[in-house]
């Protein structure tokens, strides 16, 4: 099944990486953020990406046409004919990475409608370029199926950012500092998607998040796939450094390869 990652946005939350790259090239770690969500995808036996380019599209393009480069050891014999040796080998060698140029203003939906032309079957699986997780793909797909509806969203409770009160007749009677976890879901931005989507999808200016799935919730047409896992998403400095921290300790909870 295809893979359709959403690469095109500004990342402005994040400009102290992004006025350089776009936010998907922002590392964690060693890697950028785009290879570890691949990786997960890779993971369930889903290895066709199709990436939705828009600002500086032409970073993403030069690290996968350098990717051998980049990632192995390598011997180069100089001169009239140069050779060059790669002495090894990676788990990323069968991914085929199919990248459009989406335009630089369009908006997500219309993102999603430019590359719908390179998807040949009647389900794909999309998500954004700025977040990981150990949702299980694979159970999201089969709840899908099993539902038949146009769209299955990964619902995540996101780590807790603020202090949660208490109230009991307008008295604070307990403070707990930055929960663990908040206590509503939202959207994880990790899909599985019908075809039938494009009905939904009118031009450039269309914003997935909006007009396409309010319209798809009031239908009855999106299930949640409820995940109590680790999830989280990339949209600050702190957050990065968070994901790199536990990349670079080994404890990476989204490592599941």
């Amino acid at each position: 099944m295809k893979v359709v990652i959403l690469c095109g946005g500004l990342g402005t939350r994040l400009r102290e990486e992004t006025e350089f790259r776009p936010k998907p090239m922002v590392p964690v770690g060693d890697r950028p953020i785009l290879w570890h969500i691949m990786k997960t995808y890779a993971h369930y036996g889903h290895k066709e990406f199709i990436l939705c380019l828009g600002y500086k599209g032409e970073v993403i393009k030069d690290y996968f046409r350098n990717y051998h480069w980049n990632t192995s050891n390598v011997t180069m014999t100089l001169g009239a004919k140069p050779q060059i040796k790669y002495h090894s080998r990676h788990d990323e060698e069968d991914w085929v990475v199919t990248m459009i140029d989406t335009g630089q203003s369009t908006m997500t939906g219309g993102r999603i409608k430019r590359v719908l032309p390179y998807i040949e079957d009647t389900t794909f699986l999309l998500t954004y370029g700025d977040g990981v997780t150990n949702s299980d793909i694979n159970a999201s797909i089969d709840l899908h199926r099993h539902h038949k509806k146009i769209l299955t969203v990964t619902a995540v409770q996101p780590a807790g950012r603020f202090g949660d009160l208490q109230i009991e007749d307008g008295r604070v009677t307990a403070f707990n500092e930055k929960p663990e976890k908040q206590t509503g879901q939202i959207n994880g931005g990790f899909f599985v998607v019908d075809r039938r989507i494009e009905k939904n999808l009118s031009d450039d200016t269309c914003v997935f998040e909006n007009e396409p799935l309010a319209t798809l919730a009031a239908e009855k047409q999106i299930v949640a796939y409820q995940h109590p896992g680790f999830w989280q998403c990339m949209d600050t400095y702190r957050e990065q450094q968070m994901l790199s921290q536990m990349w670079n300790s080994g404890k990476a909870p989204w490592k599941i390869w």
